[in-house]
């Protein structure tokens, strides 16, 4: 089931492969500016500071047993000392990033994810594999291109260095929880591709403030 299921959910991210965008493309050649990594830190933060509360709302729709479990592991790694959030926020202090309003394709990506999570456990589990099942390439990529062309000391990359350690695990566990679901691949694929799309057209809106 998990084999077949992955194959459903890469089909639906085909043309969402995050690496491929224009804006990961500069940032891994050093072609963005200082201005857009600031920006893109106060936007971004919008989701590290939901995901912990997207996966409790998770954790609450499943019953006690293996599934839930694996939404729980993930959450402990979200929220133990220090919290990606605020290993976050060492990354967005180094850019000086400061408060800033909601974008509106960041409003966007945030409410798909919550789309997700009224209609339930099955479409939550396939919207996290979308974005885990890429995060950890994407993290090592945004670290390696911090270190290269941005000066970036431990501290800014600290958060990205550590989802480029989880994220396959967290792939792993979401598709293994999502196959003991046996959900309809109807639902999980449109879910996966909801949330590419929503990843996509984020950063399409930092190139176009860039243009």
């Amino acid at each position: 089931m998990a084999t077949q299921l992955a194959t459903t959910l890469d089909s639906a991210l085909r043309d969402y492969q995050l690496l491929n965008h224009p804006f990961y493309r500069r940032w891994e050649a050093g072609e963005l500016s200082r201005d857009e990594l600031t920006h893109y830190a106060e936007q971004y933060r919008f989701f590290e500071a939901m995901f912990p509360m997207f996966l409790e709302g998770l954790s609450a729709q499943l019953a006690a047993g293996p599934v839930r479990d694996a939404v729980l592991d993930n959450l402990a790694d979200e929220v133990s000392t220090p919290s990606h959030l605020e290993l976050f926020d060492r990354f967005a202090r180094w850019f000086h990033a400061s408060n800033a309003e909601i974008s509106p394709a960041m409003a966007h990506l945030v409410g798909v994810y919550w789309l997700l999570s009224k209609r339930g456990p099955e479409s939550s589990l396939a919207g996290l594999w979308a974005y885990e099942s890429q995060g950890a390439r994407i993290a090592e990529s945004k670290a390696a291109g911090l270190i290269a062309h941005y000066g970036a000391e431990s501290e800014a990359v600290a958060f990205w260095m550590a989802h480029g350690l989880v994220e396959d695990a967290h792939a792993k566990w979401t598709l293994e929880a999502l196959a003991l679901l046996e959900p309809d691949a109807g639902e999980v694929e449109d879910a996966a591709r909801l949330i590419g799309q929503a990843w996509w057209s984020f950063l399409d809106e930092r190139e176009l403030l860039a243009a």
